[in-house]
């Protein structure tokens, strides 16, 4: 097959990104309507506009669908609808939360809270959707992993375990999709600028410490994103199954 610029075009399709509000979910959002896409923003509620805004600048198009992911028995009623009215062509699992504390002291609620948002509403999210896609016989499904899908982190048990079996589910989707035309892969984002990351950021100590390790030499911005989203999203990608790509300023090689 002849390389074409067209393999990165991802006009006629539709995605849906959950978490599109802000940060990492917003430049993805952008970052596929820039490429075509026509975007259902899912938020668990209409506080979307910054996106909304974003989006219609570059002359794309998008809906929003309000599902509150921590609720995970509602999901797939809630989903129904928009299944009957839209053919999703790619779903971005963007996401998650994170609680801080000690392991000792983690409450229960809070592990409980992390992991439906993490990965509880990711499993049942790609499996509706995944199960359309592949009576299709295409799709993508790309799902935000973490550096702590690979390393243990601190004071974050909950979230280092979520995104360990984000990174676990992929592989086992991809193992059973790949065949079918339905590609699944991971994003791992390294250290970004987030809401998430605001209180590492205003540690100097422990910011220092973080920037000494990047080989790049600074903090990822959330945009850093979102041509890895683009090409796993595009059929650029067709090839690629089951890997979890890092993006993180060569944080992993060090």
């Amino acid at each position: 097959m002849s390389f074409s610029f067209d393999f990165f075009s991802l006009k006629g399709k539709t995605a849906l990104v959950t978490g599109a509000r802000t940060g990492i979910g917003q430049a993805i959002s952008v970052g596929l309507a820039a490429a075509g896409a026509h975007v259902l923003l899912l938020g668990h509620r209409d506080n979307l506009d910054e996106t909304k805004e974003k989006i219609e600048k570059i002359g794309g198009t998008y809906d929003t669908v309000l599902i509150d992911l921590s609720d995970v028995s509602s999901i797939r009623e809630k989903l129904a609808p928009i299944l009957n009215k839209y053919e999703i062509d790619i779903l971005v699992n963007n996401a998650g939360v994170i609680h801080r504390e000690p392991a000792a002291e983690f409450k229960e609620d809070e592990w409980m809270r992390v992991m439906d948002v993490n990965i509880n509403s990711v499993f049942v999210l790609a499996q509706e959707i995944g199960k359309t896609m592949v009576a299709r016989g295409s799709g993508k499904i790309i799902n935000i992993a973490s550096l702590l899908s690979f390393q243990g982190g601190l004071f974050v048990p909950a979230y280092t375990a979520s995104k360990h079996a984000v990174a676990g589910l992929t592989k086992a989707l991809a193992n059973e999709w790949a065949s079918k035309g339905v590609q699944v892969n991971a994003i791992a984002p390294g250290y970004i600028e987030t809401n998430n990351t605001e209180a590492i950021r205003k540690d100097e100590k422990r910011n220092q410490s973080i920037l000494d390790r990047i080989p790049a030499a600074r903090w990822g911005e959330a945009d850093d994103l979102a041509g890895t989203a683009v090409f796993l999203a595009s059929r650029a990608s067709d090839y690629v199954n089951g890997h979890v790509l890092v993006v993180d300023g060569g944080w992993m090689g060090r």
